[in-house]
């Protein structure tokens, strides 16, 4: 994913993902996957790996052999289910594994071996952080005894991605694998997705062990927050009740919590402006007349000045980007700021939140929506109609366009708009990072969840 790249972005068929299951406060700490009992059985570590991943429902993984994950290699290509796409480099083994998260809905895996393999790995690791997937990352590691001894391929690579994790594991016994597997796979998928790193050594694959399942997890402190504060939910209904110039700021996190149709009942039940950001196109139909396209520097000039005008933002799953926000001392300087997020570490880390709201963005719509109607039942629905004859007129001033062509050659834009109308709503748009990337956001038009895939 390279920048400046000129590739227009690829398509292919629709295979509408299928979401994991959000675990929520009540079935915290549930082990992820069919969650069958297996009697104990003897076998080696890397025996315990393939069945582990199966046992968590994983049926595809993307990786490249070496040295320290060998041992895993026997049973997986020998006896599982399990189909494995070799890649070849490491890189692109962690990309693919971004992809099938984003396009399935399931936990992508990536494997490697240590050292080279594993460092390889980084870049994959820190863009899943970045754009919150649950990948499991599994490499292999130098014999336990030789950690720390500068061995033949040894690289400290928990150390290295600690800080682009959600968590890491360093696995040094045939025992503990399930368990660590089991709770990288619920790490992942819970609270803001995100990538897991599991290192095994070479000797905890090669020793013998009795694999039971499922394993008892024990995750102290980690407890994602799902239902928003009833309180913060009610402040919210009231801003919204009293705004004159609302707008709905839809982040990449709304996508991740699958809420599609809870934000379309807010979107509708408050009448205001939705802007969808780089990694929120589709989950907010581009056909909706409440739709003004996508905010920031690439952005649509309406969308940009109905952030700038408005005196609320209804945050969404977002996270006040720089590419969004700008100078942030000058970013809607009139706006009140409500922001609904499941990472509490993103609420009020470069905007300021007037209303917080931690939790599932899928969880806290609906509960706003009904605060909003008893409100609106009440004092009245807000009439917001001279705030659309603002927004519609700077729409209609200064319409998403672009230059056309007079030396008979076809624009990129023109490219992506025919494409966007001959390949219809059911396909599926991959784009690496450059300029390709952003024609690809603004004229290809999205009606429906999960239909762009990108590295934001």
């Amino acid at each position: 994913m390279s920048s400046g790249s000129n590739i227009t972005p690829s398509v292919m068929p629709a295979h509408p993902p299928q979401r994991e299951k959000t675990v929520h406060d009540s079935d915290a700490q549930a082990v992820p996957g069919p969650n069958r009992v297996v009697e104990p059985t003897k076998m080696t570590g890397a025996q315990a790996i393939v069945r582990s991943l199966e046992e968590l429902g994983v049926t595809d993984v993307f990786g490249l052999p070496g040295g320290a994950i060998l041992p895993t290699y026997d049973p997986l290509m020998d006896t599982s289910r399990i189909r494995h796409i070799l890649v070849r480099h490491e890189q692109g083994a962690g990309h693919a594994a971004q992809g099938y998260y984003l396009a399935t809905g399931k936990t992508g895996v990536a494997i490697a071996t240590s050292g080279p393999g594993a460092t390889n790995l980084v870049t994959a690791i820190a863009d899943a952080n970045m754009d919150s997937e649950a990948v499991v990352f599994i490499t292999g590691q130098v014999g336990s005894k030789l950690i720390g001894s500068d061995a033949f391929q040894e690289a400290d690579i928990v150390g290295i991605t600690m800080p682009i994790t959600k968590h890491s594991f360093l696995v040094r016994r045939a025992e503990d694998v399930p368990q660590a597997l089991a709770e990288a796979f619920y790490i992942a998928n819970t609270g803001r997705p995100g990538p897991v790193l599991v290192d095994i050594t070479k000797d905890a694959q090669e020793s013998d062990m009795e694999f039971s399942w499922p394993p008892v997890m024990d995750l102290p402190g980690y407890r994602p927050v799902t239902r928003g504060h009833s309180r913060q939910v009610r402040a919210a209904a009231k801003l919204i009740q009293e705004a004159k110039r609302p707008v709905l700021y839809v982040g990449g996190g709304t996508m991740r919590a699958q809420a599609a149709e809870e934000l379309a009942e807010l979107a509708k039940l408050t009448g205001a402006p939705v802007v969808t950001t780089l990694n929120a196109r589709g989950i907010f139909p581009d056909d909706d007349p409440q739709n003004l396209g996508m905010p920031g520097m690439h952005g649509t000039v309406a969308a940009v000045s109905a952030l700038q005008m408005s005196d609320l933002l209804v945050t969404l799953g977002a996270r006040f980007d720089d590419r969004v926000t700008g100078q942030l001392a000058s970013f809607a300087p009139l706006a009140k700021i409500i922001h609904a997020d499941i990472d509490p570490a993103e609420i009020s880390k470069n905007r300021i939140a007037d209303v917080p709201i931690v939790g599932d963005v899928k969880t806290i719509l609906p509960e706003l929506s009904d605060q909003l109607r008893a409100s609106f039942a009440e004092h009245g629905s807000p009439d917001l109609t001279e705030w659309w004859d603002i927004v519609n007129k700077t729409r209609e001033t200064y319409p998403l366009g672009y230059t056309p062509t007079d030396d008979g050659l076809l624009a990129p834009q023109k490219v992506l708009e025919t494409l966007s109308e001959i390949a219809g709503p059911e396909a599926i748009y991959v784009a690496g990072v450059g300029q390709h990337q952003m024609w690809g956001a603004q004229f290809i038009e999205y009606n429906r969840p999960n239909q762009w895939m990108n590295s934001a």
